[in-house]
């Protein structure tokens, strides 16, 4: 079975057991070892993997390691596990700390048996980094994170391959979190750094204040093109029909606009590009259903509805995508239903309740 078949499995079993992992012991027997042993080791061979593993540290001896990953006698990985559910901070890495200098091993995993955090010695030989250089969450993963995953396997593990990779993943890690903080505000030394890439002249307070917003706009409607243009060359079915509208995605420009409150205050709405990546995924779902042109996106301050026939009484689903814990609200029975989501791709999986909404509001037309 590929491991990313094993993964899934076991992030689906991991969900029905957690309420019932209660300890430490609990969290390594349900979790840890099956995900060890979905990366090839078997967890009942100690030539392979040795629990409790011994780290004496200068006097203080008989200290432990919850898992060291063996090969030819010598660790390569050390992981140390804490209950699920923990919060996986510096803190809970001081053991990795103090067993990663006086073992041969250079990567160290700290884990709850859901999210796996892995750290080397990127910054200092033989010190291990205060930051991972790979985070692994079982409850929400795609096909990248396995392959990157992959590299810890039995079957894929190499040192210096590990380490480039790891190198790599640190630094893009730390870039694509810059862009999303200047994807979502702009700071002014980006946006004095953008503007004078096309502008020559002084940049006054006045100037500085409307490219702040222009930055702003221009940066959403540079990746809402490229968007669009992936989705133009992707959605087409096997036959070769365009999944399109006239053969353009016709998604909504993702540029701030204004809205109301509560308190009929005016107030900033973005549409954000996971909203409009899951307009599309409904838009192609229905293609089959009704003209797509019917289906249309609503976006409101709590949540992006999608419509039928722009009509609020029509309402096919709502993208709730503001929050850390995301989900959509379905309509194909009366009052509509929350269901929980962990990406995009889990939409598809909602495909017949779906369409069931709208054929439920064709079926009240005709009567």
């Amino acid at each position: 079975m590929e491991l990313i078949d094993q993964l899934t499995n076991l992030a689906s079993r991991a969900q029905k057991q957690i309420t019932h992992i209660q300890t430490e012991e609990a969290t390594k027997t349900a979790l840890v070892m099956p995900f060890i042993n979905a990366l090839g080791y078997n967890v009942f061979d100690p030539t392979e993997v040795v629990p409790e593993f011994i780290c004496d540290i200068g006097t203080k001896k008989g200290e432990k390691i919850d898992y060291a990953i063996m090969r030819d006698g010598k660790p390569i990985i050390l992981i140390e596990c804490k209950h699920v559910g923990s919060d996986l901070n510096i803190n809970h890495a001081s053991q990795l700390f103090r067993y990663f200098h006086v073992t041969e091993a250079r990567i160290a995993v700290l884990t709850n048996g859901l999210v796996y955090r892995l750290f080397t010695d990127l910054e200092q030989p033989n010190k291990m980094d205060e930051r991972p250089f790979l985070e692994f969450d079982l409850a929400s993963f795609n096909e990248n994170d396995v392959a990157e995953i992959k590299k810890l396997s039995k079957a894929s593990f190499n040192i210096e391959d590990m380490l480039f990779a790891a190198y790599n993943l640190k630094y893009m890690r730390a870039f694509k979190k810059y862009f999303e903080e200047q994807f979502t505000q702009p700071s002014a030394d980006f946006i004095n750094f953008v503007s004078k890439q096309v502008y020559e002249g002084v940049l006054t307070p006045k100037l500085k204040e409307q490219f702040s917003i222009l930055v702003h706009r221009s940066f959403h409607q540079f990746l809402n093109d490229k968007i669009s243009m992936r989705l133009r060359s992707a959605m087409i079915d096997t036959s070769g029909q365009s999944l399109l509208v006239n053969d353009v995605p016709a998604a909504p420009v993702m540029e701030p606009t204004v809205g109301t409150d509560t308190d009929g205050k005016e107030k900033d709405i973005e549409t954000t590009v996971e909203e409009t990546e899951g307009f599309m995924i409904v838009r192609a779902i229905l293609r089959k259903t009704v003209p797509v042109n019917r289906v249309v996106m609503r976006d409101v301050q709590s949540y992006c509805g999608i419509l039928l026939d722009d009509n609020n009484r029509k309402p096919i689903c709502r993208l709730h995508f503001n929050s850390s814990k995301k989900y959509v609200t379905l309509f194909d029975i009366e009052g509509g239903e929350r269901v929980d989501i962990t990406s995009l791709d889990d939409l598809y999986g909602m495909a017949s309740r779906i369409r069931a909404a709208v054929q439920k509001h064709e079926t009240k037309v005709a009567v």
